[in-house]
Order: structure tokens, then sequence, then C-alpha cells
């Protein structure tokens, strides 16, 4: 079997095979390089879902693979602030997606005052660390959880949701 990530980040990558070993599925993973198709910063559920299923969908199609997996990070304003959310998606062809989220934190609202005002998480972590990649690493979660929950913690929460859905589906009669 051929999974293709929709991502070339460590941490995503890293969820998915986590994944993959916890069912016991034995697959080759792959890491493909495919758009979105949202902005840099999703800022809505709705949108941060939109991202994964595109990630999803073109990751299937660039490698030709029996299953698409997108991972997609967001943010999306509540009455109590802005929240940190993250969804995934699994495509087989002809098929509907599979989709599934995870869990959410308040940010900072000297994070979520730069968010609103146009840049990218990713970005305004490392500046607020003073350190590079955190997206890469523990993201901002792990961050702000002081280390007890990562992003690739999240990412395999959402695909253990992912995979014991497509499971699920299988084994419909």
């Amino acid at each position: 079997m051929k999974i293709a990530v929709g991502s070339k980040n460590a941490a995503k990558i890293a969820a998915v095979k986590e994944g993959i070993q916890f069912i016991r599925l034995s697959a080759e993973v792959l890491s493909v390089d495919v758009e979105s198709g949202v902005s840099n910063q999703p800022f809505s559920d709705e949108e941060t879902i939109r991202g994964a299923i595109q990630r999803a969908e073109r990751s299937l199609l660039a490698e030709n693979a029996d299953v698409g997996i997108g991972l997609e990070g967001g943010v999306t304003e509540t009455p109590h602030g802005l929240l940190l959310c993250n969804w995934g998606a699994l495509a087989e062809k002809e098929k509907e997606p599979i989709v599934a989220g995870g869990a959410r934190i308040l940010l900072p609202k000297e994070i979520a005052e730069r968010l609103r005002a146009g840049e990218e998480l990713g970005p305004v972590m490392d500046e607020f660390c003073r350190r590079k990649q955190i997206r890469e690493k523990e993201g901002a979660v792990g961050i702000f959880t002081n280390g007890l929950v990562t992003r690739k913690d999240m990412f395999f929460h959402v695909m253990k949701l992912l995979l014991g859905q497509w499971l699920y589906r299988k084994n419909e009669r």
C-alpha cells in the first residue's frame, strides 16, 4: 500500500508514520509538497478543513497513491478569543474524503493580535521563541502546553481519528 502525505513538514510526516504503525499497517509513506489551496494562515475551521481535503486529494493524485493524507493547522475565532485548530483528511479514489479535527487551545492575546493583523503563526512563533522552525518541531501547541502536547501529538490524534474511520468504512457491509 502507498500512502501520500501532502506535506514536507516533519511533524506532520511523523504523525502519519506513527498512525500507520499504531494500526500495524504495512505501507510506504511518501511525502509530497502540494498546495493547500487556502491562505498560508487558514483563519477558520472551514478554511482549515478545505486545506486538509485539498492536500489529501492532491497528494493522492500526485503520487498515484492508494491513500492521500492532508493535515492542516489553522486558527478559528471564537467569543473566547483565537483558538489554534488542526484538521485532517484522508482521500481515496472515487470516495468521499474522511475528515477529522483535533484539540484546540486559546492563543495568547499578543499572538492572536498579530495573526488578526495578517501575520502567519509559524514566523510569529519563531520570533516569539527566538528559534527557527517551531512548526517543524513542537509547534505553537508545544510551546503553550509546556511541551505536554506537541504538534506531532495533535496530528497523531487526528491520524487515529482518520484511520479509525477509514478502517470502519473498509469493514462496512
